[in-house]
């Protein structure tokens, strides 16, 4: 599969314009208003990875974007579940046959599928979740009706490592991913250096099971459906002294929170959203969540395409947009020391002004 084949190629390959990740437009820049019951002429579309829409993750987080699109803006909305790799052709093809003004696909993995319709269908637009776009020999490519919604999670992700670094208490800490794609060890990569970091800054020796950023290897479940895939492998790091772990799998993640909670003494990083409101069985045991604020990239397309401002830049969310971001430490606060909270807020001014760059060699 081209996608899989061409993460080592893309890897720090494509050079994108960062583009705003603002917040919701006021009601005079739309064109139906906020709030607005006047319906628009305009059908926004999304099909989901193979997570499906309530995977308390990315699609999750997606379709929460086209909903609140549809009833700010007026739209016509229509989704589409997959449940495997092999839905995706077929579910977009379904939307291209519905009529769709704009189809947006989640994931990583939908690349191909959403690249080859674009491609055969220049009169609709298309835009794609966590991935640009590629040519044969995996150069990066683009498609004048096809746009980008990526986001740079290495830099939130290295907020995440250095607080699990400085709460955890066994001086252990793990993270691992459903499959390696780039849009996964960017968060593993980020994780690793936030905790190299506090390491550096306080003489300590915590260690990162499940991820080595050096060599770009690292545990995988193989999956983003399996939860018992991903509680096994939770297990495994628990046995050997993680108090933290980040899983970066979707809902192979909540696999990862069940043996947290049964341990008792385990604390979780969520990603994409926060999970203590998305995962609210889990709530006591996150000790925060590397945010990416896909909902507001999945508004602003579809208002951009409403109000026939749609191009193909990519939209990149990044922590000085606020397209990405670590979520409030919320039950988990007590854990957190003063001196740490305040380096934590250092590091993230030193990163929005560039004296502190992270870097990963799947960064957009």
């Amino acid at each position: 599969m081209k996608n899989i084949m061409r993460v080592a190629a893309l890897s720090g390959a494509v050079a994108l314009t960062l583009t705003a990740c603002g917040s919701a437009p006021e009601a005079e820049e739309t064109t139906a208003g906020t709030g607005s019951t006047t319906t628009v002429d305009y059908k926004a579309c999304m099909v989901s990875d193979s997570g499906g829409f309530e995977d308390k993750s990315f699609n999750q987080s997606g379709l929460e974007g086209l909903e609140r699109a549809g009833a700010d803006l007026g739209v016509e909305i229509n989704k589409v579940e997959s449940t495997a790799e092999t839905d995706f052709t077929p579910n977009i093809d379904q939307l291209v046959a519905d009529g769709c003004n704009l189809i947006i696909g989640v994931g990583f993995l939908l690349e191909d599928p959403i690249q080859s319709a674009a491609e055969a269908n220049p009169d609709i637009d298309f835009a794609l979740v966590d991935s640009a776009f590629s040519d044969a020999d995996y150069n990066a490519v683009t498609i004048e009706n096809a746009k980008p919604l990526l986001f740079n999670t290495q830099e939130a992700a290295f907020l995440a490592g250095y607080a699990a670094a400085g709460t955890s208490t066994t001086g252990v800490v793990a993270t691992f991913g459903g499959i390696q794609l780039p849009s996964v060890s960017i968060f593993m990569d980020g994780f690793a250096d936030g905790v190299a970091q506090y390491n550096t800054d306080n003489g300590t020796a915590v260690k990162v099971l499940g991820w080595d950023k050096a060599a770009q290897t690292g545990s995988f479940t193989g999956d983003f459906e399996n939860q018992a895939n991903g509680q096994n492998l939770a297990k495994g790091f628990i046995d050997q002294g993680a108090d933290v772990i980040m899983p970066v799998a979707g809902p192979v993640g909540l696999g990862a929170a069940a043996a947290a909670q049964e341990a008792g003494n385990v604390k979780i990083v969520g990603v994409d959203a926060d999970w203590f409101l998305t995962a609210p069985d889990y709530a006591d045991i996150i000790l925060t969540s590397v945010m990416k604020e896909i909902g507001q990239a999945v508004y602003d397309t579809v208002e951009q395409g409403v109000n026939g401002e749609f191009t193909s830049d990519p939209y990149v969310g990044t922590l000085e947009n606020g397209g990405i971001g670590i979520a409030p430490f919320h039950n988990s606060e007590s854990l957190v020391s003063a001196d740490l909270s305040a380096k934590l807020e250092e590091l993230k001014a030193s990163i929005i002004s560039g004296d502190l760059v992270v870097d990963s060699p799947s960064a957009n």
